[in-house]
């Protein structure tokens, strides 16, 4: 099983911005973000396909975020700017045996264990 280890999380101001980034220690196929805040339901933020050509974002996040990979690294990004308070969460990535990104937790089998991200106003 792919075991993933997220970073670069922390504290920044609103309007900052931050790069979390993912590595996995194996080949992984489709990637996604997802982010949970205290006592709310974990959501989606974007996914990539597995070649890197095909993107999508929550509406929340839409020109704000951008996610990429590096399949050479077995790495995943978020590039967060222009960041708000409500952005604040603990940050998860995620992989899918499919080269097809996905907007759902349960379409995801291997998780992180997450990266806090602190939104000051």
């Amino acid at each position: 099983q792919v075991q993933l280890v997220e970073s670069g999380g922390g504290l920044v101001q609103a309007g900052g911005s931050l790069r979390l980034s993912c590595a996995a220690s194996g080949r992984t196929y489709a990637m996604g973000w997802f982010r949970q805040a205290p006592g709310k339901e974990r959501d989606f933020v974007a996914t990539i396909s597995w070649s890197g050509d095909s993107t999508s974002y929550a509406d929340s996040v839409k020109g704000r975020f951008t996610i990429s990979r590096d399949n050479a690294k077995n790495t995943v990004y978020l590039q967060m700017n222009s960041l708000k308070p409500e952005d604040t969460a603990v940050y998860y990535c995620a992989a899918r045996r499919s080269g097809v990104g996905a907007t759902t937790v349960s379409m995801y089998g291997n998780w992180g264990q997450g990266t806090q991200v602190t939104v000051s106003s």
